[in-house]
């Protein structure tokens, strides 16, 4: 491009934007990349190797050869019986035939080459290996593999005479105008001519082979000046046919040239797509919306933060599909054919069933799997399309502060936001069972039914005296039953008023101290949030205004740092505490449009039973979660399986342990493959002969004379064993198995994270 003057801005390029629109998207299966995907033609177990299918060609193309060899040296007896038959005796009897008989000699020689070749094509399989060696080839290759096999058929028949093919147009061609009496040089001329035809003709099935056309038009294209190129028609989607399709033409004219003059990227178009869905489910926002894509064009309809795209990308994403590519299917032998090398990426359709990655530090999950992820679901968000919730450690780069709507950041003065202890319920029975679950939802000593009931006979009264929840010190000093707490609670509640409330904390106040008591541990397991660093933080006063999980209605991005380096047992408890009120609220938000996930970057000691057993729910809340572990050790024994058969995609990263890869293996399950047995049998010999000869063979090699005997057979096998999942997954691969909120299956394949 031409230098622009200084302060001229650069001319719009939507060539990129344009491009990105017109990629076909074909449907695929889940965890394929359909942006620009061709399906591959599904090879049978049989198919033929490239050694076999030449061998075979050549083959059958030198029996070719010699069976006309010897019919064009009359070694076949009685080769023209039957062409005897159908023409008059008279031809044959003189010593000069006339010229019809020569031309029909040349018609049956030809006939019989024709046969010939069509049998021999059809038992050296010549058609296969055009195709795979001229027509599936790509451009220019293919048209050149072409033409090397055309000029070579067409020397052979045209100039050399090969076949009877050029006999035979001589025959049929006019006696007077292909010789000249006293004229050699006209006649050779003319016989040329007739070669030059003949050659053509030849050539033209090669040319269509080829596509020579094609190409030629594609080189004149590439030497068209770009000024002087018609301007291509739009493609689908282009010119908004949803927008057509409901009478608003304008609107599609405007955002039309929106798009072909470069002032929209795909973000915009995702967004504008996913607010006019919003229009035909609600006709009435049509002025609102008409009116912002009239005065705004690419930037209506804009993100509350007002950003059109993320400060910057680290993976693919294509927001038509709402996909993000995170590797490719290796190409190797266990991987289906038409997954070998394709493209992998994951989707809210598959994420909707959750993800459970596993690997150990320094495997790849965070920078290849969980970041790609949480950068997609941004970018959706900021199409208005998903909520997101990313829980990291404090440090872990997961993108620019700018690229979240809320920051929270426990323990650090600086943070601008706050974190709702309760999830923002205002039932005490379902805050005592949420907060009953995180704190002893991991302990087996403790039963959960008791802890619930426990901090109902605190959480209920409180709230009645108070308005509010108690704070993070006032809970722990009701569990750990100061009397002097509980006395000035119950000297505030009125008896009258909440005589059940007052019965319950009289039990509480009654069951303090005794032994087995679970208020005392609960205390125990509050404490690590009582810390000076946490002071003002989990604010319950009537002034607050944390964060709470069930804002995910809006399409939000949200990042939680948690403090895992100094205070690694808050850190936990609060993941566990993000997990279970994630849950919860999915369950029972009312708009369910938006697709909301929760990524835990480091999900050790977070899984509790109540949170296996509500991840199975958020598939019909159109909700997910991905769980990051370094190990399954760091679940308990009793959750492990149930853990993975709650979730529905896997990730096993090299590293894991040959018990881990166990479990993996009994989830994925088995499959019938074809395995083949050879075994050998020593040959005994009867012959003295044959006994002689077995005997100097024996003692040149070494070893007895065998035969071999296979066996070939269907056997039901593991789809990854333990061993091959510890030991045979290369570094920057995983074995990813994935499910859709639909019930389909992709298999556990390997899959390479850097390609």
């Amino acid at each position: 491009m031409p230098a622009m003057p200084p302060g001229v801005p650069p001319k719009p390029d939507a060539s990129a934007f344009l491009t990105w629109l017109r990629t076909p998207r074909p449907e695929a299966t889940p965890g394929l990349w359909r942006f620009g995907y061709r399906p591959r033609a599904q090879e049978s177990a049989g198919r033929v190797s490239d050694r076999a299918l030449l061998t075979g060609a050549v083959g059958a193309l030198l029996a070719a050869l010699l069976v006309w060899s010897l019919w064009n040296n009359n070694l076949v007896p009685h080769k023209r019986i039957l062409l005897e038959l159908v023409t008059p005796s008279d031809w044959w009897s003189s010593l000069d035939p006339p010229r019809a008989a020569l031309t029909a000699v040349a018609v049956y020689d030809s006939l019989f080459a024709t046969l010939v070749l069509y049998y021999f094509a059809r038992v050296g399989n010549w058609k296969e290996v055009v195709r795979r060696y001229v027509t599936d080839r790509p451009q220019p290759s293919r048209a050149l593999r072409a033409a090397v096999l055309g000029a070579l058929i067409a020397w052979l028949v045209a100039w050399r005479g090969l076949l009877s093919y050029y006999t035979l147009a001589a025959g049929v061609t006019p006696h007077d105008w292909l010789w000249v009496p006293g004229d050699p040089h006209a006649t050779i001329h003319r016989l040329n001519i007739l070669k030059t035809v003949l050659t053509l003709l030849a050539l033209y099935p090669f040319a269509v082979a080829g596509n020579w056309l094609g190409l030629l038009r594609g080189m004149q294209r590439a030497r068209t000046p770009a000024e002087s190129r018609e301007p291509a028609a739009p493609a689908t989607g282009t010119d908004w046919p949803e927008l057509r399709d409901h009478g608003q033409n304008a609107l599609a004219e405007r955002l039309t040239d929106e798009g072909r003059t470069g002032r929209m990227n795909d973000v915009d178009y995702a967004r504008i797509r996913r607010a006019w869905s919003s229009v035909v489910a609600d006709p009435g926002r049509l002025n609102a919306f008409s009116s912002a894509v009239f005065s705004e064009g690419a930037r209506a309809c804009l993100h509350p933060s007002g950003q059109r795209d993320l400060p910057f990308r680290t993976a693919t994403h294509d927001l038509l599909t709402s996909q993000v590519r995170i590797g490719r299917y290796a190409d190797v032998e266990r991987t289906p054919p038409a997954h070998r090398a394709a493209g992998v990426a994951v989707e809210p359709a598959t994420l909707g069933t959750s993800l459970l990655v596993v690997g150990p530090s320094g495997s790849g999950k965070t920078d290849r799997l969980v970041r790609p992820v949480a950068e997609s679901l941004a970018l959706q968000a900021l199409a208005g399309q998903a909520a997101l919730v990313m829980v990291c450690a404090a440090g872990t780069p997961m993108g620019a502060d700018q690229a979240y709507d809320i920051v929270i950041k426990p323990g650090d003065r600086t943070s601008e936001y706050d974190l709702d202890l309760y999830g923002g319920t205002d039932d005490p029975d379902e805050a005592a069972a949420l907060l009953a679950d995180v704190l002893a939802g991991d302990w087996a000593e403790v039963d959960l039914r008791r802890a619930g009931t426990v901090l109902a006979q605190l959480l209920g009264p409180f709230q009645a005296v108070h308005g509010r929840f108690p704070s993070v010190p006032e809970l722990r000093e009701l569990l750990d039953g100061e009397p002097s707490a509980l006395n000035r609670l119950k000297e505030m509640l009125d008896p009258h008023a909440h005589s059940l409330l007052h019965r319950e904390l009289e039990a509480r106040v009654r069951q303090a101290g005794v032994p087995g008591d679970p208020g005392i541990m609960l205390a125990d397991r509050l404490g690590c949030l009582d810390r000076p660093v946490f002071t003002g933080f989990f604010d319950t006063s009537a002034d607050a205004q944390p964060f709470t999980l069930r804002s995910l209605d809006h399409p939000l991005r949200v990042r939680i740092d948690l403090p895992e380096r100094a205070h690694p047992e808050a850190a936990q408890l609060l993941a566990r505490l993000l997990l279970a009120q994630f849950a919860a609220s999915m369950a029972t938000r009312p708009d369910r449009s938006l697709f909301a996930c929760l990524v835990l970057d480091d999900a050790t000691h977070a899984i509790t039973a109540g949170s296996v057993r509500a991840l199975r729910r958020l598939r019909e809340s159109h909700a997910g979660v991905v769980l990051s572990l370094r190990a399954l050790g760091d679940v308990p024994e009793h959750l492990r399986q149930p853990l993975i058969a709650a979730v529905g995609c896997h990730a096993a990263f090299p590293g894991i342990t040959t018990w881990e890869g166990a479990l993996f293996a009994q989830a994925w399950g088995t499959e019938w493959v074809e395995t083949t047995e050879v075994a050998k049998h020593t040959v005994f010999a009867d012959q003295p002969l044959t006994r002689l000869i077995h005997a100097v063979r024996k003692l040149g090699t070494g070893k007895p004379v065998t035969t071999d005997a296979v066996t070939v057979r269907q056997v039901e096998r593991e789809r990854w064993s333990a061993s091959e999942l510890a030991h045979g997954v290369p570094a920057g691969h995983a074995v990813l198995s994935l499910t859709s909120v639909r019930g389909e299956h992709a298999p556990p394949l390997l899959v390479d994270l850097r390609g």
